[in-house]
C-alpha cells in the first residue's frame, strides 16, 4: 500500500497536467473546404453594402454622362419613411421633358416637371412602371438592391477596379446563368461602405456621386399636383405627317384639280 499510494498520485498528477494542457491549447483551424463564406468574398461584399444602403435616408447629386447626349445632374432623395424621389432631366419625350419618379404613401408616381420649353407639370399615379416610360436609375437604389442582397440570384459578381473619379469599393454583376434573363443590368456598381451609392455604370450611362449626400426628409413630397392622363414615354413623339388632307370633293388641297375652271357670268336682262 506505501507503494501503490505514489503510484495513484502521480497517476493524479499526470491526469490534471493532461486537461491543462487541453484547456490551453488553440482550437483546432476550421476545414477550408466547409463553414460561412469568407467576408473578402466580392458577392457577400456586394451583399452586405445592399444591406446597408436599404437603411440610408439621404439626399445625394449624380453626375450622369450617356453616350451622344449632354451630362446631366441626378438627385436622388431617400425617406425616412421608406419613400423615395429621383429626378432625371431631359427623360420624356426625347429628352424634352425633365421627369421626378416618386413613391410615396404607397404609389408610385411620375412627374413631368416644369421648363421653358414646357410650362406644364402634373403628376401621374402609375400602376407599374413600363419600359416604355422607366428612367431605369432608380433601381440602382430600390429594388435591384433586394436582388444583390439574394444569395440565389443568378449573379456572377467579381471585384472591378473603380471607375475614374469613383471612391469606394466597386463590383462586376453579370448573370451567371445564360438562358435566364439578368435581374438586374449587368455593370459596374460602387459602394461606400455605409451602403451609399458612390458609382455605376449600366446601359442608361456612368453615374457618379458628386460631394457629400445630406440627410434625408422624414418624408417625400410630390413636386406636383396630381393628375387625370397618361404618362410621358421616354420616346419622341411621331413627326407631324407632310400628307395633304383632302377637300370634300376628293381633290388634295392647294393642288389643281386637272380640269379647267370655270368663271360663272351674271346674266343680264
Amino acid at each position: 500500500m506505501r507503494v501503490a499510494r505514489p503510484l495513484i498520485a502521480l497517476a493524479v498528477v499526470a491526469t490534471a497536467t493532461a486537461l491543462a494542457t487541453a484547456c490551453s491549447s488553440p482550437p483546432p483551424a476550421d476545414d477550408p473546404t466547409s463553414g460561412p463564406v469568407a467576408p473578402d468574398d466580392p458577392r457577400s461584399v456586394l451583399a452586405a453594402r445592399a444591406a446597408a444602403a436599404k437603411d440610408l435616408h439621404q439626399t445625394a447629386l449624380y453626375a450622369l454622362k450617356t453616350t451622344g447626349r449632354p451630362d446631366r445632374t441626378v438627385s436622388v432623395t431617400l425617406a425616412a419613411d421608406g419613400g423615395w424621389k429621383v429626378d432625371v432631366p431631359a427623360t420624356a419625350l426625347g429628352g424634352t421633358v425633365d421627369i421626378s419618379l416618386v413613391r410615396t404613401g404607397g404609389a408610385v408616381y411620375q412627374c413631368a416637371l416644369p421648363s421653358t420649353a414646357r410650362p406644364q407639370s402634373g403628376c401621374v399615379r402609375l400602376s407599374k412602371v413600363a419600359s416604355a416610360y422607366d428612367p431605369k436609375l432608380q433601381h440602382l437604389f430600390t429594388d435591384w438592391l433586394e436582388v444583390f442582397m439574394d444569395r440565389q440570384a443568378a449573379l456572377a459578381v467579381t471585384a472591378a477596379d473603380p471607375l475614374p473619379g469613383v471612391q469606394g469599393t466597386c463590383f462586376t454583376v453579370d448573370t451567371s446563368a445564360v438562358s435566364v434573363k439578368a435581374p438586374v443590368d449587368p455593370g459596374i456598381y460602387c459602394y461606400a461602405d455605409n451602403g451609399t451609392l458612390t458609382g455605376a455604370r449600366t446601359s442608361v450611362g456612368t453615374l457618379t456621386l458628386v460631394g457629400a449626400p445630406t440627410a434625408g426628409p422624414p418624408t417625400i413630397t410630390l413636386p406636383g399636383a396630381v393628375v387625370a392622363g397618361q404618362p410621358l414615354p421616354n420616346a419622341s413623339p411621331p413627326a407631324p405627317s407632310n400628307t395633304p388632307s383632302a377637300n370634300p370633293s376628293g381633290t388634295p388641297s392647294g393642288k389643281p384639280s386637272g380640269k379647267p375652271s370655270v368663271t360663272p357670268t351674271t346674266s343680264r336682262r
